[in-house]
């Protein structure tokens, strides 16, 4: 097929500049930023999609996955002032929230016989909830269903609870592995510039720091996912420079299961003025980060945040992960203005989306072994 692609791609007339970096993608040749650069500035969607979909074929024997999941978001309440969130709340604010372990383990409780492998808890950063309270809450969930996946906070609710119990992040992170967390999410790193940074969250967990927090957990054998916030003050040079720090590290310690893109929802937060990013810009952004990303296994879309339509068009840019179920479990995108308000599939749903893109449905668990092929 290689060698297909870039005939193709020859005949196609395609620009010097941009059939440099086809070649090397077509010969499993690492790009480099400044190719990086070019594809998001110069390349063509067909392109782009050509080329993704030669990086994830390699990877991924034409699969594209999905697994059985429900979200916990044990509060809003957040110390953090980040500038595009429309999920924070202060304490005691209208539309605040702040379950109790008990009130977590009742919705727990109620996907027991449902199927899911997987429980994904994050939420705000809470001024009074430190390590010993989510290390109790993991051992709670973890009593009351052994079998289910634990993947749980994000960096930056690992460095606010270990720092309120005074315990560093490498001990920390072994006592919740301890307690019976499995993995954990992404979320936290929204971009990595620092200046951008200083305007969009100037008081979170610095993009050096979130890294470090991912490499430790790696070095303790706890798989991540990473992400990136994209469309808000950011340009193409900065989501490359973000994507290479992640490949960087990946480099270090292949602990990333998936990349993550995030669009920037704009409803209800402090950059309202700023018009969403098209379709066609975010199905470039999964393309350029399929194939610049070399070294992590998978790309996610996730449905809940672009839509279930959006989502099947970017299988065909590379994308090999549709998420799972959700079950309407999360509130973070959806007070956001997310094109999913109410955010849930069945399985069948998402088998269709998947065959009807032209690939093949594998259920997975969170760590990616295959459960089932449809």
């Amino acid at each position: 097929m290689s060698g297909s692609v870039l005939s193709l791609l020859q005949s196609a007339k395609i620009a010097p500049r941009l059939l440099q970096v086809a070649e090397k993608v077509v010969s499993n040749e690492r790009i480099s930023a400044s190719d990086g650069n070019a594809l998001y500035t110069e390349g063509s969607l067909p392109f782009l999609a050509m080329l993704a979909e030669t990086v994830s074929r390699r990877a991924g024997n034409n699969h594209v996955f999905f697994n059985r999941n429900f979200h916990i978001e044990p509060t809003n309440i957040c110390v953090n002032h980040c500038a595009f969130c429309s999920y924070r709340r202060r304490k005691g604010e209208e539309g605040c929230w702040e379950f109790s372990i008990e009130d977590i383990l009742a919705k727990v409780k109620s996907y027991k016989d449902s199927g899911a492998t997987e429980v994904h808890i994050v939420g705000g950063v809470h001024p009074d909830r430190d390590l010993y309270y989510y290390i109790e809450l993991i051992k709670a969930v973890k009593a009351a269903t052994p079998a289910i996946h634990i993947k749980a906070f994000t960096a930056v609710e690992i460095d606010s609870m270990c720092s309120q119990a005074g315990i560093n992040i490498e001990n920390g992170l072994q006592l919740l592995k301890e307690a019976g967390l499995g993995s954990m999410p992404g979320g936290g790193a929204e971009i990595f510039d620092e200046q951008i940074r200083k305007k969009i969250c100037p008081d979170k967990t610095g993009s050096a720091e979130w890294l470090r927090i991912h490499r430790i957990a790696h070095e303790l054998s706890i798989p991540t996912n990473a992400t990136m916030l994209y469309g808000l003050l950011e340009n193409f040079g900065h989501r490359i420079d973000h994507l290479e720090r992640l490949r960087n590290l990946q480099d270090e310690t292949n602990g990333f299961n998936a990349f993550i893109p995030l669009k920037f929802r704009h409803y209800n937060n402090s950059f309202s003025y700023i018009k969403e990013t098209t379709t066609i810009e975010d199905l470039r952004n999964y393309a350029v980060s399929r194939i610049f990303l070399d070294n992590i296994p998978h790309l996610k879309a996730y449905w809940p945040m672009i839509g279930k339509q959006v989502a099947q068009l970017s299988i065909a840019f590379g994308v090999d992960d549709l998420d799972g179920t959700i079950d309407d479990s999360t509130k973070i995108y959806s007070m956001a203005g997310s094109a999913e308000q109410n955010p849930s599939a069945s399985t069948d749903e998402l088998i269709e989306m998947i065959k009807g893109a032209g690939k093949i449905p594998a259920e997975r668990d969170t760590i990616y072994n295959i459960i089932k092929i449809y």
